[in-house]
């Protein structure tokens, strides 16, 4: 596993239920603002193995990415968690989105493979 990878697994496991981050949020809290398709890879290939809460990345635009059955399952989850959607279907970012405060280096980190 890369170091980057690392960091992505600890700031996505970091947000708190009930607020979301962006694709690109997360890949600028890790440490690379330009690698947001990365973090789509590491969510589509690591969420199961390190329980990673997928269902509170969404685009920058604040809607899910999504369009087939898992997207329904992303809503269902973020509504349990009492996030809102807006009438056209987005989130308000300005409500729900997590900022990161510390640097990904201070969570916790997995075991590098």
């Amino acid at each position: 596993m890369t170091p980057f990878t690392a960091k992505v697994i600890a700031v996505i496991q970091a947000i708190p239920e009930g607020r979301v981050m962006t694709y690109g949020g997360v890949a600028k809290a890790a440490g690379s603002p330009r690698a947001a398709r990365q973090v789509v890879r590491i969510l589509h290939s690591m969420s199961r193995k390190y329980k990673l809460p997928w269902h509170r990345v969404v685009n920058a635009k604040g809607r899910i990415a999504l369009d087939d059955e898992s997207g329904s399952v992303q809503k269902l989850y973020l509504l349990g968690e009492g996030v809102a959607f807006e009438p056209d279907g987005a989130i308000n970012l300005e409500l729900y989105q997590f900022v990161p405060e510390a640097d990904p280096e201070d969570y916790f980190l997995p075991p590098l493979e």
